[in-house]
């Protein structure tokens, strides 16, 4: 017998589906936090915090999108499950290639699963919860690691699939507001979040609106724009050559793409041609030619783009939300890829705002990051 427990929690459906014994287990194991954040929402006093009563109802042969999925330490992550889909379907000009985030490992996989929150850290993992501080203070590496220290399947949010997430928002019309200005949208403060204690600003996992998501709906995947930046793994430029993991491997442990990694490739264009970043004044730009080296960030809707790439545009590295900013340093030197922008950052954040100008060492306030996963075959 197959069963089926759906609940929601501040604007969020939660479902899963299996043995009755498994939906009652993470039914239980919901409602244990939802408690834990009822009481924090109590003490905010702010209205627009108020959960929304659970709702469990059983029934079977039902699909699902979110999900809890609990890793090997026995505590859940509230998931997104996003299917398999090809470029033509994402993007103008996109062939009909599956999308890199669905092959790892020289597999296609019909699904991914994307953390519904910016992630926070408990017993130093990282978790997708509601209503819960973002990690931050972490380098990338460290924060990679305790991806892959949840179990198999685990990994840190690739370039690959934050990729796919910006294509899906543009494709639908739904490019995520967020915090980008000290709590609130810059462009509307009646959209806005509950605000972290002594954070000058950054906001709650999942506090703000159905805006807030890449869809515009509750149950999409909260805070891609703005609150802190995000970290994505196997993505950089180094010397100003642009560089990825092959497809989705960044999300494999056994990938190597330290600074001296093998399994770096070159991002090209089209023909083959390998893609290098560089400054034309105070503008970037992308080009397969010749390049001036140097640091400069722009709008994406500024940066020239000198060749035709859909590799580029699989990882949202292109003009599709013209506001928001790419920064880039070209000079010698390794540079990783962070993404989404900080709460201070009004126009200039953004689901397809990139940040190739800091070394993977960086460590701040303002960069977190979000786990993800797959069923490995």
């Amino acid at each position: 017998m197959m069963s089926r427990t759906e609940m929601s929690y501040f604007g969020l459906r939660m479902s899963a589906e299996g043995k009755p014994q498994f939906c009652k287990e993470q039914a239980e194991a919901f409602f244990n936090y939802i408690r834990e954040d009822a009481k924090h929402t109590d003490e905010t006093g702010d209205d627009q915090c108020q959960a929304e009563p659970v709702i469990q109802n059983v029934q079977a042969g039902v699909d699902w999108d979110v999900v809890a999925i609990y890793d090997d330490a026995g505590i859940p992550s509230i998931m997104h499950r996003f299917k398999r889909v090809t470029n033509a379907e994402l993007f103008e000009g996109g062939s009909d290639a599956v999308h890199p985030a669905f092959i790892i490992g020289g597999e296609v996989y019909d699904e991914i699963y994307i953390s519904v929150y910016p992630n926070t850290i408990i017993n130093g993992k990282p978790y997708s919860l509601p209503l819960m501080e973002p990690a931050m203070n972490m380098e990338m590496e460290d924060f990679a690691s305790a991806c892959f220290s949840k179990g198999e399947g685990w990994h840190c949010m690739t370039a690959a699939e934050w990729g796919l997430l910006a294509n899906i928002s543009a494709k639908l019309g739904t490019l995520p507001h967020g915090n980008t200005d000290y709590g609130k949208w810059h462009a509307d403060s009646k959209e806005k979040g509950v605000i972290v204690d002594g954070s000058y600003g950054k906001t709650l996992t999942g506090s703000g609106p159905a805006t807030w998501t890449h869809d515009h709906t509750p149950t999409g995947v909260h805070d891609l724009c703005g609150n802190v930046w995000e970290f994505c793994r196997g993505c950089r430029i180094v010397n100003g050559a642009i560089q990825a993991a092959q497809n989705n491997d960044a999300a494999l442990p056994e990938t190597d793409l330290s600074e001296n990694g093998k399994d770096w490739r070159s991002v090209t264009d089209d023909a083959g041609k390998p893609v290098y970043g560089g400054v034309e004044g105070d503008e970037v730009v992308i080009t397969t030619g010749d390049h001036e080296q140097g640091y400069t960030g722009s709008r994406w809707g500024d940066v020239k783009v000198r060749c035709e790439s859909e590799q580029l545009k699989a990882l949202a590295l292109y003009p599709g939300e013209k506001e928001s900013y790419c920064w880039m340093d070209s000079t010698d030197g390794e540079y990783c890829l962070i993404r989404g922008g900080r709460w201070h950052n009004g126009a200039n954040a953004g689901v397809f705002s990139s940040n190739l100008s800091d070394p993977r060492s960086y460590v701040s306030t303002g960069v977190g990051g979000r786990s993800a996963f797959f069923v490995k075959h």
